[in-house]
């Protein structure tokens, strides 16, 4: 939680761009895009809206959904955004969903 408040206090004090927050389960990863201004949330896109996972690797469902949140975000005039990992390290579906994202045209 301190790892969180941290990271947040960090982007918060720093960037007036909206944030990509996300937050990772065992099973599925969520994502979505905040302004923090006026506490709404702008886009957001989940695992939960990927069909057909089947035996996909929870990696490549990461990265659909950075696509997804990307494509959605664009659609409602956000280019650039903060990202924020909360208190997870910047490796693996985490790492995956942000390089999706920018491939999908956001600026993080």
């Amino acid at each position: 939680m301190r790892r969180a408040k941290r990271v947040r206090n960090r982007i918060k004090s720093v960037s007036p761009r909206p944030r990509l927050s996300v937050f990772r389960s065992n099973i599925h990863i969520y994502a979505q895009i905040i302004d923090d201004a006026t506490g709404k949330t702008l886009a957001s896109a989940s695992s939960l809206e990927i069909k057909n996972k089947g035996k996909i690797k929870k990696a490549d469902i990461a990265k659909a959904v950075g696509k997804t949140l990307a494509e959605k975000a664009v659609k409602a005039g956000v280019k650039e955004a903060a990202f924020d990992r909360g208190n997870y390290r910047y490796h693996g579906r985490v790492k995956a969903l942000a390089e999706a994202a920018r491939e999908g045209g956001l600026k993080l």
